[in-house]
């Protein structure tokens, strides 16, 4: 039972020693890889975190993985990561498949019902976005766009002239 408690100070040596490495090493690629990797997470940048963070658990613990091959997976990891981003920023099919679409949940005041089943959203969170942004009343709400990292942006309703943000997403046909 004393081995399953404590394997020797020689395993706890590798660990502090490997993982204060392999820590440094993977914030050193973090830097390096611009601010685009630590932003706003959408589904893509969760799954290289998780990956990123599987394989630092990997390198701690088990033995039978060096460290220069943790590194090299970070590398991957993290390389991988910046020709998708910089391939979406060149080319909208790319981004559209990697971050989806901001999706239109509401417009001047009015739910999309539509919208709202296909981003399975629902009313409830729709208004809670709305309050959160100061606004009394829906109707006060031009729109709320649900973004691809999973925020909601409340746009309110123009006091004076100006180009919208909304852009492309609006105004909703009638398939809404």
């Amino acid at each position: 039972m004393g081995h399953f408690l404590f394997d020797g100070w020689l395993g706890l040596l590798r660990t502090v020693l490997i993982g204060t490495l392999a820590y440094v090493a993977l914030v050193a690629l973090l830097r390096v890889s611009g601010k685009r990797t630590l932003s706003k997470m959408n589904a893509f940048d969760l799954v290289v975190t998780v990956a990123l963070g599987s394989t630092l658990a990997t390198v701690l613990l088990s033995k039978d993985v060096a460290l220069a091959e943790g590194a090299l997976a970070f590398a991957l990891l993290i390389g991988l990561q910046f020709v998708v981003t910089w391939s979406s920023v060149r080319y909208r099919w790319i981004r559209r498949l990697i971050t989806g679409e901001p999706q239109l949940l509401l417009y001047r005041g009015d739910l999309l019902p539509r919208a709202l089943r296909q981003a399975r959203v629902t009313e409830d969170e729709v208004l809670a976005a709305v309050r959160a942004a100061g606004l009394a009343l829906r109707g006060d709400a031009e729109a709320v766009v649900l973004e691809t990292d999973g925020s909601f942006s409340v746009v309110q309703r123009p006091g004076g002239p100006g180009a919208s943000s909304l852009g492309s997403l609006g105004p909703p046909g009638p398939s809404c």
